[in-house]
């Protein structure tokens, strides 16, 4: 919980003070007594204490006051509700390591699989795109909200060469995030969803491009696909040999953090469902402040009513 107007949440410090009058009072009123009636003579002049009942309605004037103090500050909650506008631009690695089998059936494989997966839970209003990379970038399908345009475009196996621009690939997703068709004269939010399995090699330095992208207000989301023993095939000369790929997580996470967004990590094909899945749930919502006074009020306001009510009851008077 957030408030509009914290600075009004000082007058909570009144209520300590307001406690420490009241005790006060009680011991003024008890030596007072104590002045007109000897001991002995006590029970027969007061035989009933109101005890507790004595101290409860200034409890609830107490309690709702604080509550009335919160409320002058304007306590505000988050609350999500679902997109309707936005773009997301999906920028998958097809890099000869995503070859790797180490997360069935493959690294590049299981990307596959899982975006599309992602792509049918994202809702219908926001616009889907992707592109592929390796040496150099290439936008296979721009943003739209026709998700079956993306979904066929993920459905093409494309081969995988050498070489991870990373940077490219952010700059290119950006440029086609900022072509997205403005809506009431302004640019729809957008993401840019990045998965990959090693650092940059190729072209313009990611962090660069990702403080690019914080720059135009567009968080980064990267997921890093596969493990530490990972292996292809390479052709040496005339022979064919094992060469490890290990996934490299760290810079895809600086991406992130660079750019606003949120890294992901993948070691298994069900690894890399649940990043997707978890992302189409925070990319599906956005949260909302909401404003919750009239709670607060009304509840003080209660309190008021109640501890009027019982000091009347109680003692005939209402304070």
């Amino acid at each position: 919980m957030s408030f509009a107007d914290p600075v009004v949440l000082v007058g909570l410090f009144a209520i300590p003070a307001l406690f420490a009058w009241y005790a006060g009072q009680q011991r003024r009123r008890g030596r007072i007594a104590t002045a007109f009636v000897g001991p002995a003579l006590k029970p027969s002049v007061a035989p009933r204490s109101p005890r507790w009942r004595r101290h409860a309605p200034m409890a609830a004037f107490a309690i709702a006051l604080a509550l009335l103090i919160v409320a002058a500050a304007r306590p505000l909650r988050s609350r999500a509700e679902p997109v309707t506008d936005g773009a997301i631009m999906l920028a998958n690695d097809v890099s000869s390591s995503m070859n790797a089998t180490d997360v069935a059936p493959s690294r590049e494989g299981a990307a596959r699989r899982a975006a599309t997966r992602f792509v049918a839970g994202v809702p219908g209003p926001v616009d889907v795109g992707l592109l592929v990379f390796a040496r150099t970038p290439t936008v296979v399908q721009s943003p739209s909200a026709n998700h079956a345009l993306t979904d066929r475009a993920l459905a093409l196996r494309l081969h995988t060469s050498g070489g991870t621009a990373i940077g490219e690939a952010i700059l290119t997703a950006i440029h086609q995030l900022q072509s997205v068709p403005r809506v009431a004269g302004q640019r729809p939010p957008g993401a840019i969803v990045l998965i990959s399995d090693g650092s940059s090699n190729v072209g313009i330095g990611p962090l660069a491009a990702a403080r690019e992208a914080a720059s135009a207000h567009i968080p980064i989301y990267t997921i890093s696909v596969g493990t530490s023993h990972g292996t292809i095939t390479a052709t040496r000369g005339s022979k064919s040999v094992s060469e490890p790929v290990p996934v490299s997580r760290e810079q895809l996470a600086q991406i992130a953090r660079a750019s606003g967004g949120r890294a992901f990590t993948a070691s298994d094909s069900a690894g890399v469902d649940l990043a997707y899945k978890r992302l189409a749930a925070r990319l599906g919502h956005r949260q909302v402040k909401q404003e919750i006074t009239a709670s607060f009020a009304g509840i003080g306001l209660l309190l008021v009513l109640l501890g009027s009510a019982l000091s009347l009851r109680w003692f005939g008077r209402l304070a």
